[in-house]
């Protein structure tokens, strides 16, 4: 499973960006919670679509899990129509992905 987290900075110790659409970067974690890409955001600047993109961009690099701080609704219903799991967090990327992946295990435990 891979977890992409919008993040402001290049490295899993960045926060977690508050725009996850517009987010500059996107870092890729594997289920163990190593970092295994990061990804500039191409739609961090310009017009809108940003949502749509980013999560196309995401699905076709395998992501089931998007961490951003916010989601606005149209990014919210591309991830849906993707079959992406989204969640609102803060804090650091690679302990977001650390929390979600127990989480995870946790419910799969049960």
């Amino acid at each position: 499973m891979k977890i992409a987290v919008a993040a402001v900075g290049r490295d899993e110790t960045s926060e977690i960006s508050p725009r996850s659409g517009r987010s500059k970067f996107y870092l890729i974690f594997n289920e163990k919670g190593d970092l295994l890409e990061v990804i500039s955001n191409p739609f961090s600047r310009g017009g809108g679509g940003a949502g749509f993109g980013v999560a196309k961009m995401l699905a076709d690099k395998g992501v089931a899990i998007v961490i951003g701080g916010a989601f606005g609704g149209n990014m919210e219903e591309i991830l849906k129509a993707r079959g992406l799991m989204y969640r609102e967090m803060n804090g650091s990327a690679k302990d977001a992905a650390v929390r979600i992946l127990a989480q995870e295990k946790e419910d799969s435990n049960e």
